[in-house]
């Protein structure tokens, strides 16, 4: 026999080969047994939030040491979603569509939903909130460039054209340096969070159609916030924040999911077919 044959019919290669699979085989099974820390047993939908599916059997119980000193164990039941849908099916049938009863945008459904975060803020590594308003920051450390745009006291106009508020403060970021929202003050006095992804700015008026071409692009026309997701009404349906100068994750998530589902529920328009 030659080297690295064992017998006439199994050599090291083969074996290698095999407990590779063999691996490989036990490392998909490990990782769809973790894969279900979250998230499960799932349920089949009824009016009572149906009976959980047991076909899977749950991993056992595992403590995860975060990174301020908590833990948390999972799989847990407290992180089971016990939420009362606002919404009716369609069809009597498995797997119909369903209909929002009320307002899918702050019942968390379909493009608004959001997921049950913990009610505290990220922190930094230094143990602070991470998202703070830059009127409440060194202005030594935190500060916005010269070259920059301040949008603090710009309007801001919603899709149907009219202006609802002014941006009174920025939350900003303090570990990536970048601002995450505006507050902005509504013209009814209540504050509200507006998320840097769903805004562009744009100038109040168009350009001058007399002078040089120089002198129409440099012209100093005032700009303003424009949302295209949200009317002037909704503005004052946004989630609110329990601390003005604080914001916490679950406030983060219902936030962006009011301003994201508004691209689908904001109008009956948004919400029908283009065909």
């Amino acid at each position: 026999m030659e080297v690295g044959y064992i017998t006439q019919y199994i050599d090291v290669a083969q074996v290698v080969l095999y407990v590779f699979w063999l691996f490989f085989v036990l490392l998909v099974l490990y990782l769809n047994r973790e894969s279900r820390r979250e998230g499960f047993p799932l349920r089949f939908y009824d009016s009572d939030r149906g009976a959980p599916n047991t076909d899977h059997k749950a991993p056992p119980p595992k403590t995860y040491n975060l990174l301020h000193g908590e833990q948390v164990q999972l799989p847990s039941g407290k992180n089971d979603d016990h939420r009362e849908l606002n919404m009716t099916p369609m069809g009597p049938w498995p797997g119909a569509a369903f209909e929002a009863n009320g307002n899918a945008m702050l019942d968390g459904l379909g493009a608004a939903a959001w997921a049950e975060r913990a009610d505290v803020p990220d922190m930094t590594s230094e143990g602070e909130p991470r998202i703070a308003p830059l009127s409440q920051l060194p202005d030594d450390e935190f500060y916005i460039a010269k070259r920059s745009m301040d949008p603090r006291g710009m309007d801001v106009r919603a899709c149907d054209g009219k202006v609802v508020g002014k941006i009174s403060d920025i939350m900003l970021d303090r570990m990536e340096f970048l601002p995450r929202y505006f507050e902005v003050t509504l013209n009814s006095g209540k504050s509200v969070m507006l998320p840097m992804m769903y805004m562009t700015y744009k100038r109040k008026a168009k350009a001058p159609r007399h002078g040089s071409f120089a002198e129409r692009v440099t012209n100093p026309r005032q700009k303003e916030v424009r949302v295209a997701s949200l009317n002037s009404e909704q503005f004052e349906q946004v989630p609110a924040t329990a601390n003005p100068s604080v914001i916490t994750l679950l406030e983060e998530d219902k936030i962006q999911a009011y301003y994201g589902g508004a691209h689908v529920f904001g109008s009956k328009e948004r919400q029908e077919s283009l065909i």
